[in-house]
């Protein structure tokens, strides 16, 4: 039984003339900065790991509005959700599993403790106050701890700066949605603010699959609202006080995985998420030492309702209630050290951090008239230290590393580390990246205290999860056309290896330490930029991602998949973005025209096409028109479950200043 967490943990697993032709001299290169991938700020092109980096001018570009959208189309990112916006949704980074994903909102971890992995829900969350995202993949528990095997997304909010303006913008289309957005930002005198709120709505899609039977066209409505407010005092040079407050509300629909699906018009959820930060960051002896204290609070609730319906052949009823929780203090600094001999742009960085988690969860729910009660009230917490190192010899090899020890009070201690290097061959435009890293993952509080009326109980025995892993490959930027990255290119090999799985047991009553994945696979990516109006990125990812001891692929880990996104300016102020998104087929639990469990296997492959147009009136005003999925693919991402149809958006961006 447990049908909706069992759901859940099933979901989670988871034309302007070319200037410079020929004879132009190449532009410089402007580098894209990182703060995630080794806690210090580092062009991507010094780190030894797979980085992707998006803007909030890259978001807008492509008219992205939620997570789910602007990691969809990242390298080695499979993005899974449960039907349209506001359904679970979750992220698979090369291969590993959702909980392996370590998620960071403004450096502090905001995986749900209430979900029954530790993993965190991509389906709810808006973009609307984030200034940029950064994906760091490969195993980087050495700095971040516990869930970071696969890799870390962090998060990072705006922050107000310069002349105060305010930004307004309105949208509305087809089907039946709405969006309103406005945000007040800016710095006056020793304050800087940034405030924003906004309110997405549509009457949505059936996400049940037009090819089954029970189809019936029921619409999945979505509403998500958020207000966010990012401030900071200034009190002398150098060091700012700041607070950090989030609060989203999502409300969603979706169709009922049973036995067989049904296309339930009374099942709900909400998702409250609530976010808050104060500390201080500190620039001192003349800006050699960055020191940065704060404290956090998460607080999630999900409600979950589900009335009976006498049409419903599960005859479900269900009205649970998951709230997590998590305290955290970290104490985080970067010491810039004098250059020496060979040795340039060193840097030690090292730091604390205390956090505690607590899950309460009541499950009332009942199937074909059987009463099903589930129950969590537990907590958890861990003490870590870190620190870690990176140089650049001769100005040709760059070198980093880190260790960190995490005291966790459910198993003990997890030492990790991570190492690694990129090497520019000298006199040519080739450069060669390597990395090794281990990581672990943490018991789930549902994994060691849940309890359900059918005899389920956790195991408070239960050890951690430990991985291995290694990455390597070429890099190069070639230049050509008068431009200095005419052509960026890479191409990464990858290697994890993950033992001491947590699963359940053979009478699905306890879960135990038992089995072990074996993933590589090929990361690659290609960016052309033949003139500063065109630019095309493209990638590939190979991923072979299976259980050692059966040899049977993990579910909905794709071996191929990709995506191209074009960006033309052919004038000035207008922007075409075109982004075709491919996936390849994949293993999952199918389900036959009729709508019931037809056993494992293979998943149909799919192709996403998506639009955004932008055009500039003004500084002050722009216009803008965002189609999705405009070839109307029915892709099921969730076997069973397909995506949105095609829609579009119709809007106007205005600025005040």
């Amino acid at each position: 039984m447990r049908n909706y967490r069992v759901l859940r943990v099933f979901l989670m697993a988871g034309l302007a003339p070319v200037a410079g032709l020929g004879v132009a001299r190449a532009q410089p290169v402007t580098p894209v900065i990182t703060v995630t991938a080794t806690r210090v700020p580092t062009p991507v092109k010094d780190v030894p790991a797979g980085v992707t980096v998006i803007t909030r001018a890259e978001m807008q570009a492509r008219g992205e509005t939620t997570l789910v959208q602007a990691l969809a189309a990242v390298p080695g990112v499979g993005v899974v959700q449960s039907g349209g916006p506001g359904n679970v949704a979750s992220v698979f980074v090369r291969g590993t599993n959702s909980e392996d994903v370590l998620v960071l909102l403004d450096g502090v971890p905001v995986n749900d403790p209430s979900e029954a992995n530790g993993a965190f829900n991509f389906g709810d969350f808006t973009l609307d106050d984030v200034e940029r995202i950064e994906v760091v993949r490969g195993p980087m528990s050495g700095l971040y701890g516990a869930n970071a095997i696969g890799g870390v997304i962090n998060i990072i909010t705006r922050r107000g700066a310069g002349r105060p303006k305010a930004q307004i913008t309105l949208a509305g289309g087809f089907p039946s949605q709405g969006r309103a957005n406005a945000e007040i930002s800016g710095a006056s005198g020793r304050f800087d603010y940034a405030l924003s709120g906004a309110l997405d709505e549509e009457s949505g899609f059936d996400a049940t699959a037009k090819r089954l039977s029970v189809y019936a066209g029921v619409r999945d409505p979505y509403r998500a609202a958020l207000g966010a407010v990012n401030m900071g005092y200034t009190p002398v040079a150098g060091v700012r006080v700041y607070v950090v407050l989030r609060a989203q509300q999502t409300d969603a629909s979706s169709p009922d995985l049973g036995y067989p699906i049904y296309d339930d018009a009374n099942q709900f959820e909400k998702n409250t998420d609530l976010f808050g930060k104060i500390g201080v960051t500190a620039h001192l002896f003349q800006g050699a030492l960055t020191t940065d204290l704060f404290v956090a609070r998460l607080a999630n609730e999900l409600h979950f309702t589900n009335l009976l319906d006498a049409a419903d052949p599960n005859q479900v009823q269900a009205n649970d209630v998951y709230r997590g929780g998590r305290t955290d203090i970290q104490w985080n600094n970067e010491l810039r050290l004098p250059d020496a001999g060979v040795s340039t742009a060193s840097y030690v960085s090292f730091g604390a951090e205390y956090s505690d988690d607590t899950s309460r969860e009541a499950v009332n729910e009942a199937y074909f008239g059987s009463p099903f009660v589930e129950t969590v009230r537990a907590s958890q917490n861990s003490l870590a230290g870190h620190v870690g190192a990176q140089t650049i010899l001769g100005g040709l090899l760059t070198l980093d590393g880190a260790l960190r020890d995490d005291k966790v009070s459910s198993f003990g201690n997890a030492l990790t580390a991570r190492a690694g290097g990129v090497l520019k061959i000298p006199g040519t435009v080739l450069g060669i990246s390597a990395s090794y890293g281990t990581g672990f993952l943490a018991p789930s509080l549902f994994d060691l205290y849940g309890v359900d009326n059918f005899g389920y109980v956790g195991n408070p025995h239960l050890r951690a999860e430990y991985s291995s892993g290694f990455d390597a490959g070429p890099e190069a930027t070639i230049p050509g056309f008068g431009r200095a990255d005419l052509v960026q290119a890479s191409v990464r090999y990858f290697n994890t290896d993950i033992r001491d799985l947590i699963t359940s047991t053979p009478d699905f009553l306890s879960e135990e330490n038992i089995g072990r994945v074996k993933i590589d696979g090929v990361e690659s990516e290609v960016n052309i930029t033949p003139a500063s109006w065109m630019s095309l990125d493209v990638n590939y990812t190979y991923t072979k991602a299976r259980d050692a001891q059966t040899g049977a692929a993990l579910l909905r880990r794709p071996q191929s998949a990709g995506s191209a996104t074009m960006t033309l300016t052919p004038w000035q102020g207008l922007s075409v973005t075109p982004q075709v998104q491919y996936v390849g087929r994949f293993v999952d639990f199918l389900y036959d025209n009729n709508g019931y469990p037809a056993g494992t296997g293979y998943a149909r492959p799919g192709t996403i096409v998506n639009l955004n147009v932008t055009y500039e009136l003004s500084d002050k005003f722009t216009m803008f028109a965002t189609g999705r999925n405009i070839l109307n693919s029915a892709f099921e991402p969730v076997n069973g479950l397909q995506i949105p149809g095609a829609s579009l958006l119709l809007g106007v961006r205005t600025t005040i200043d």
